[in-house]
């Protein structure tokens, strides 16, 4: 009966392991994050990314959108800027085996002798998202997510992985073991 209970505990953490996003964060320990309650964009250092308008707008919505439920709003005179920066690079897997049956090293595995040898490549682009927290009125970095997955191109699936991306990055926003 424990064991039933138990499950859906289970699949949980299985689930939640499989999350296609990698995050990372830093932040200065000499901060007390429950200080700050407002936020903007930083609006010149978002203009130089170069992703598309479309994309930049799902990102800032996305972030918009989780430290609304952290409640902190926006605001004319912030606490913190909110930067946005961005990292592509295109990765290409090349996996060769063999294939086929006959004698010598193993079952399954004879280059010289029936079957033949596969060769299959595969690309996919993986992308870095970082999100800057700038203390607005001492111009520092004072904490830095760092999300790493792999993107679409599929239009339908954009919105999604950008919205992982944010909310992955931003649940180690505030950092928990730090003074408050």
């Amino acid at each position: 009966m424990k064991a039933i209970k138990l499950l859906p505990v289970f699949l949980l953490l299985v689930f939640a392991s499989c999350s296609s996003v990698k995050v990372y964060s830093d932040y200065d320990n000499k901060v007390d994050f429950s200080q700050y309650k407002t936020y903007a964009f930083h609006k010149k250092g978002i203009d130089k990314i170069e992703i598309s308008e479309l994309d930049k707008k799902r990102i800032l919505y996305a972030v918009d959108a989780e430290l609304s439920k952290k409640g902190m709003t926006k605001s004319e005179n912030p606490d913190l800027l909110i930067n946005i920066f961005t990292k592509e690079r295109e990765r290409i897997d090349v996996n060769q085996y063999n294939a086929g049956f006959g004698y010598g090293w193993g079952y399954g595995w004879n280059p010289y002798l029936w079957g033949g040898r596969s060769t299959s490549v595969t690309s996919s682009t993986e992308g870095t998202l970082y999100i800057d927290l700038i203390d607005a009125k001492k111009k520092e970095l004072v904490w830095q997510g760092e999300g790493v997955g792999y993107l679409t191109n599929n239009r339908n699936e954009k919105e999604k992985v950008i919205n992982e991306f944010v909310t992955k990055i931003l649940e180690q926003f505030p950092p928990s073991n730090v003074k408050k």
